[in-house]
């Protein structure tokens, strides 16, 4: 029986930090108290001064499998995930071929248990034809379905009003969307176009506005609040979408919003230095709309902090602004990210834990874990305050090999990571293999 002891550590957890020993036997975790002696055989890691955190849970990630390999792929960045202190995610549709099926769906759950270092699940794509699919979708099983309301190509985009009724009446899982209008973009388009040529990067946020986004979003609010779905509204960026959303505690809604490391971090101004590095759907707006959305996490307007990590080759973003891929990568650093905003008093490293972990368990009813609790699977992360973490391409795990952060210094570092027990990150090496690693389960009802 395996069984690893944690010393001393700064368990942050529901609310509150302390210090305590943690006793982890086999997957699961086996006891917390306050001074837990050692056992024949235990591995024991002294984390005085370190912080204890139940692993990100990220509800939004692009690894590129199958198809759009070259990008990167659930082995490649599955292990950038774990190196930043992620120990689960769920997988975005728009693949090649796009996930659209229940079959094409399982497929890529094989291919997670072959070759990903952290726990997994996997989204249905809607199309504007596959209702019959997404009622096949198992809520113990299946994560949720994903609908680009606008902003996506081929079979994803989903803009017509029945189609987008009868899935917000019928689907027996969560309803996650991306949420841009595509009439709002190109009335947009037209509008720059009179006076200029050609787009460039500065365009982004003017053709992706907040009223495209605000168009999408209250429509899928305004369904949801129709027939009660369960609808979770991603990378929200703009101040204007903030009043579709209650604040208060994540229990009990049926309608709930996110936002992304990025959009936290960087605003318009950095178009200028980093350019297509940073062009991603939605864009990234303002300084103020960055503002508002920092203080609505802290009003629980803003539920849950995902990455929407989503990695292009660098040569794929070097060409003009019109050609560029949306995306950037992000599983690596998103969680120091994050730090450095509690350094600066954003918010607490309480409220990241509840929007990293806590919340996204409870929003998709994941069984056993997201918390510190006895009982409840491994899946932890060590973050030592007191050592920094230079950020370079060259360091960077993902497949891509850049990083939006290159140059920066984040003031924490990862110290270790566990997935199911097993520690698969140690001293800036990932040393995890993907038997680690275990199919996310959920509770019953959407």
């Amino acid at each position: 029986m395996s069984a690893t002891l944690i010393k001393n550590a700064s368990v942050v957890n529901e609310g509150s930090i302390a210090e305590m020993d943690l006793r982890i036997v086999n997957q699961r975790i086996d006891t917390i108290a306050t001074n837990i002696s050692a056992r024949l055989g235990d591995q024991v890691i002294e984390a005085k001064g370190c912080y204890l955190l139940p692993g990100m849970i990220d509800d939004q990630v692009h690894f590129r499998e199958p198809g759009l390999t070259h990008k990167g792929s659930i082995a490649s960045e599955s292990r950038a995930a774990v190196a930043g202190g992620i120990t689960s995610y769920m997988e975005m549709p728009n693949v090649n071929p796009a996930t659209t099926t229940i079959e094409a769906l399982e497929r890529k759950f094989a291919m997670a248990e072959a070759s990903s270092l952290a726990n997994y699940s996997f989204y249905l794509g809607a199309t504007e034809d596959n209702l019959e699919q997404i009622k096949r979708l198992d809520p113990t099983k299946h994560c949720g379905v994903k609908v680009f309301m606008g902003a996506s190509t081929g079979d994803l985009l989903v803009e017509d009003p029945q189609a987008l009724d009868a899935i917000f009446r019928d689907s027996p899982v969560l309803i996650v969307t991306h949420c841009e209008s595509g009439a709002v973009i190109s009335q947009n388009q037209a509008k720059l176009l009179k006076s200029k040529s050609l787009f460039t990067i500065e365009d982004h946020p003017v053709l992706r506005d907040d009223e495209a986004c605000y168009a999408s979003s209250s429509f899928a609010v305004a369904l949801a609040k129709k027939h009660h779905s369960q609808l979770h509204v991603l990378h929200i960026t703009t101040a204007k979408e903030l009043a579709l959303f209650d604040a208060g505690p994540i229990h009990n809604k049926h309608i709930t919003a996110e936002a992304c490391v990025h959009h936290l971090w960087f605003s318009n101004k950095d178009y200028a230095q980093l350019g297509n590095q940073i062009k991603c759907n939605p864009a990234i707006k303002y300084e103020s709309d960055r503002e508002m959305l920092l203080q609505a996490l802290n009003t629980d307007q803003i539920d849950i902090i995902a990455t929407d990590h989503a990695p292009h080759t660098w040569d794929e973003k070097q060409v003009p602004y019109d050609q560029a891929p949306a995306g950037l990568p992000l599983v690596q650093h998103a969680l120091l990210s994050l730090f450095d905003q509690a350094k600066k008093g954003q918010f607490s490293i309480a409220k990241i834990v509840e929007k990293t972990a806590h919340n996204p368990a409870i929003r998709y009813r994941i069984k056993d874990r997201g918390f510190i609790r006895e009982g409840y699977y491994a899946d932890l992360v060590l973050v030592d305050i007191n050592t920094s973490t230079p950020v370079s391409n060259e360091n960077s795990l993902y497949h891509c090999g850049w990083s939006p952060f290159a140059g920066h210094a984040f003031s924490a570092q990862i110290k270790n990571t566990w997935v199911n027990g097993d520690l698969v990150y140690k001293n800036q090496q990932v040393i995890g293999t993907p038997s680690s690693a275990l199919r996310l389960v959920f509770e019953s009802g959407a």
